[in-house]
């Protein structure tokens, strides 16, 4: 457990480092483009293709571990190769054809994606739409070769790619903003190519080569299996992102983009908990389901399960309790005033509302995945998604935009506990909680740290000043006396795996 602490750990440095740049990227697009009309047709653009294609792709990079684990076991690395280069060419084929057909009928996709969308910005999201669906070619394969290397025990270089798609950006937005802003969406068409020819030459350096072969082997026929149902789950996930951005669309200008600027910020830290843990852990929870050892498999979830709520539960408590002021330090510059820091702190502030719901369902849905159970994640996301339907048109009304974040947190609570019953039911022989007073202790302590912190912060060291650096220092003390806290009171608790988190921050 050290060893995957350790490399979870500098996963997130990278990570940070990764996301600093990601921040860096929307703060460009936001100084220049604020809320306007562009922003929400850039990101509609952005979220078509994940809606139509992410599912599918991303079922297939799901099933493709522990498909690939039995070839590569049984018959060798160069069965493992060709049947890598089946699935990658059976994507490649698919996500041509996708391409050329959502190309060619953009303009209805927005009719179905962004029916509030009329005029300037209609035909913007059309345009921006051509280009975004380019890039799921690349996408696409980048998916298949960055799980090859993760299965070999290979983490960083994927997170170190991704620099490429950030800075690529971040270069082609400010072009855009000093020339034409009809160039923007082509940024995150440079860098998914640059970032499929950096996965490429890492995975040859692996000792990955590539066969142009069409066979479709039982192997293949075995992915595409596994994948159905995977991309089911995910379509009905996605649906809640087609619910949420089409019901925006209709609501006053920057709705969307406040939705998006407020859900990236949550990715942030999912992507620094959760992203990175199931990324090390989902390989071994394959491979213990494998060896039948579920000893070993309820130890690795168990482990994943009680450092995620050490993380998450303070970010939680903590992004709702300086929403306003993350948003101003991180976004309130150039064209992103007052008005948008206003309507995206409190999209954020409901959005963290479910952050350690949606840290804990991304793991659990790993360990049914990992047990070959692909319809139970099913089940509970059809609830979750009829349940943030019906809230959407019932808060929408009373609280905009705000009841749009507020309905996905309630949702995602709701599924996440479905998840954990019904795991807890149908495999009894696996536990995925160690304690849950060591559970209640680490809530506890998240509200005691965290409410230290505020009471510092609002009482001691409130900001005068609105000076950029001034308010960041500020809320880096307010962490700081919460991170201390938090340390302290877990001690206290004998929370054990706090110790092995400060072991690993020593090394």
């Amino acid at each position: 457990m050290q060893n995957l602490a350790r490399t979870a750990f500098l996963m997130a440095i990278l990570m940070l480092i990764s996301k600093c740049i990601g921040f860096v990227r929307e703060m460009v697009i936001a100084g220049y483009y604020g809320t306007s009309y562009i922003t929400d047709s850039y990101v509609m653009a952005i979220a078509v293709p994940t809606i139509l294609f992410g599912g599918i792709f991303g079922a297939v990079a799901t099933a493709y571990i522990p498909v690939y684990s039995k070839v590569s076991e049984d018959k060798g690395d160069r069965e493992g190769n060709l049947f890598t280069s089946e699935i990658i060419n059976i994507l490649l084929v698919l996500s041509i054809i996708s391409s050329i057909l959502g190309i060619i009928f953009s303009d209805q996709i927005v009719h179905i994606f962004a029916s509030g969308f009329h005029g300037k910005t209609a035909e913007l999201t059309s345009y921006y739409i051509k280009i975004t669906l380019s890039y799921v070619v690349f996408s696409s394969i980048t998916g298949i070769l960055e799980a090859n290397l993760q299965y070999k025990g290979l983490f960083l270089p994927q997170i170190i790619s991704g620099y490429l798609l950030s800075g690529i950006t971040i270069i082609v937005v400010i072009f855009s903003a000093h020339t034409s802003h009809y160039f923007l969406a082509f940024g995150l068409l440079i860098g998914y190519f640059a970032r499929f020819i950096a996965m490429l030459i890492i995975a040859r350096k692996k000792e990955f080569s590539y066969t142009l072969s069409l066979r479709f082997g039982n192997a293949a026929k075995n992915i595409m299996a596994l994948s159905v149902p995977v991309f089911i789950g995910s379509s009905i996930t996605q649906i809640n992102t087609f619910v949420d951005k089409t019901l925006a669309s209709g609501l006053p200008e920057g709705s969307v983009s406040a939705l998006n600027y407020g859900m990236l910020l949550i990715n942030v830290i999912l992507s620094l908990t959760i992203g990175i843990l199931t990324t090390i852990i989902y390989p071994r929870l394959s491979q213990s389901n494998a060896q039948g050892n579920y000893e070993r498999f309820g130890g690795i979830i168990g482990t994943g399960v009680t450092l995620i709520t050490i993380i998450a539960t303070p970010c939680t408590l903590g992004a709702m309790l300086y929403s306003k002021q993350i948003i101003q330090i991180i976004y309130e510059r150039g064209a992103f005033d007052q008005t948008a820091t206003q309507l995206t702190s409190s999209a954020f502030f409901y959005y963290s509302i479910g952050l350690l719901f949606l840290a804990l369902s991304d793991i659990l849905i790993r360990a049914y995945y990992s047990l070959q159970d692909m319809k139970t994640p099913i089940l509970c996301s059809v609830v979750g998604v009829i349940i943030n339907i019906v809230l959407n048109l019932i808060l929408v009304r009373y609280m905009a935009h705000s009841g749009l974040a507020l309905a996905t947190s309630i949702a995602s609570a709701c599924s996440t506990t479905l998840l954990y019953i019904m795991f807890k039911r149908k495999y009894k022989e696996i536990t995925i909680i160690k304690s849950k007073m060591m559970i209640v202790k680490i809530v506890v302590a998240s509200f005691i740290s965290v409410g230290l912190s505020g009471v510092v912060y609002y009482f001691i060291i409130m900001p005068l000043n609105t000076f950029f650096y001034i308010r960041l220092v500020q809320l880096g003390l307010a962490v700081c006396v919460a991170a201390a806290s938090y340390y302290i009171i877990l001690r206290i608790m004998k929370i054990e795996e706090i110790k092995l988190i400060w072991q690993i921050i020593k090394r």
